[in-house]
């Protein structure tokens, strides 16, 4: 089992940038492919991207592509989410989760455990 806890969110003003952090304890941290995922009000939580046990290969969606990077320290523990250049509709509580599973990594049904979520607001 791992436990996640994520920080970083905030207010910035649209062209801003957030760096997210999610920190893990517990079971080995490189034992899990891991993933961001984001939930908006009244919209459905959605896939933002993902990063494999090694970090060696990230995935994300094409909203983000450009703007967003994953990324992780396995020596920290630590998972990480650069934002760039943010606009309004990235406003939403941002998830980090980790998988056992190393594919469909974009499928939030992959996932076994999660964080609380941390809110990140684009004021336009």
């Amino acid at each position: 089992q791992v436990q996640l806890v994520e920080s970083g969110g905030g207010l910035v003003q649209a062209g801003g940038s957030l760096r997210l952090s999610c920190a893990a304890s517990g079971r080995t941290f490189s034992s899990y492919a891991m993933g961001w995922f984001r939930q908006a009000p009244g919209k459905e939580r959605e896939f933002v991207a993902a990063i494999t046990r090694s970090g060696g290969r990230t995935y994300n969606i094409d909203s983000v592509r450009g703007r967003f990077t994953i990324s992780r320290d396995n020596a920290k523990n630590t998972l990480y989410l650069q934002m760039n250049s943010l606009n309004p509709e990235d406003t939403a509580v941002y998830y980090c989760a980790a998988a056992t599973t190393v594919i469909r990594l974009g499928d939030r049904y992959k996932y076994n455990y999660w964080g609380q979520g941390t809110q990140v607001t684009v004021s336009s």
